[in-house]
């Protein structure tokens, strides 16, 4: 089978693999179909890793899959071949204290696809075939493409972050960073029931997205560079901030606008930046990081299924396996694209959006 690895910055290939073998009891067997590329999957590629993650050994990348069951194990119940399944990367011990807490996120024995954090790194989804617990299979509605529900990944950050927020319900919220894990925080965020929501980036492409998946308001700063001084009046407008960039510039913008007491959930990553500490203060601001997620996924699968949540709009590219290469440039330029996915199975020949091919 072919296996999309990354050995070291710029150096990605698709190459063969073993296929995988006998199944325990309790596994699945999958062909995958889709895969969308990740931020963290273009760290690799481009540089290697990202801060103090490297990867040290040849790596597998890609954790945004979906795809369909081919083989079961013994003891799998409630699930057949055939079936058109979301798969869930997170992969928690379960034993662990802070799986015992709930906090599976912060797994001490997590194994998340593509993710060089442990040694041995933890191998990608990027595979034509895949074996996986039968707990991280989440079915898809029939009328859903797999396409689409490769979309579960990204967009269960994006509720993990509304989670962490504590409620956005008839709030007036900013999102900064329009990215597909921004615009899908967007589409969440609607659902979640905020009032009134800003969406802020440098590129039109980007707050197209953003406007398709439910922003009121739309700003380039780039273009535009004074329109969030009308919400710095008195003290601060926004009751949430979502900065979804990893852009320090982002987030001392959010700490500007938001009101006192507001909460300001922090979902880039961008690196270490320095904080005004001041204004912290003095606004009484909550800070909040949002890692990962957990139980989200099945939530976003079924948001997906129930049509509560559309993200064609994020889609932009789809390019056959062949191309992965390709592929991942295509994602590294953001004024051409937001999420560019990877097809396994039937692919399509040349560069196509998502609504050239629905």
């Amino acid at each position: 089978m072919q296996t999309l690895i990354c050995h070291a910055a710029q150096d990605l290939r698709i190459e063969n693999t073993p296929p995988p073998g006998a199944l325990q009891p309790h596994e699945l067997l999958v062909r995958v179909a889709y895969g969308g590329i990740c931020g963290s999957d273009l760290h690799y590629q481009q540089h290697g890793g990202f801060g103090t993650v490297r990867i040290k050994e040849p790596m597998a990348l890609g954790h945004e899959v979906s795809g369909v069951i081919e083989a079961l194990g013994a003891e799998v119940q409630g699930l057949k071949t055939g079936q058109r399944i979301a798969i869930s990367p997170s992969r928690p011990c379960g034993t662990c204290r802070y799986c015992q807490l709930g906090q599976h996120n912060h797994c001490l024995n997590m194994r998340f696809y593509g993710s060089a954090m442990p040694f041995p790194h933890i191998q990608g989804a990027f595979s034509e075939l895949l074996v996986i617990d039968a707990a991280q299979a989440h079915r898809v509605a029939d009328h859903l493409s797999l396409s689409e529900a490769a979309l579960a990944e990204p967009l269960s950050v994006g509720l993990h972050a509304i989670q962490r927020a504590g409620g956005v319900l008839g709030k007036q919220v900013l999102v900064t960073g329009c990215g597909p894990i921004g615009s899908l925080l967007i589409g969440g965020l609607r659902r979640a029931g905020a009032a009134h929501i800003v969406a802020v980036d440098l590129s039109d492409l980007a707050l197209d997205c953003a406007r398709r998946m439910g922003a009121d308001e739309t700003i380039n700063l780039r273009t535009q560079p004074d329109a969030l001084e009308p919400y710095k009046r008195d003290k601060g407008q926004f009751d949430a901030v979502f900065e979804a960039s990893g852009s320090e510039v982002a987030l001392r913008n959010g700490m500007d606008v938001i009101a006192p007491r507001g909460t300001l959930v922090t979902v880039g990553l961008g690196g270490d930046m320095s904080l005004p500490m001041n204004q912290i203060v003095a606004k009484e601001i909550e800070l909040r990081g949002s890692f990962r997620f957990h139980p989200e996924f099945a939530t976003a699968v079924r948001f997906l299924n129930q049509g509560l949540i559309d993200g064609k709009p994020v889609i932009t590219r789809i390019l056959p396996l062949s191309d992965a290469v390709a592929a991942f440039q295509l994602a590294g330029d953001k004024s051409q694209s937001l999420k560019v996915q990877i097809a396994f199975g039937d692919a399509p020949t040349t560069l196509q959006t998502t609504r050239e091919t629905a």
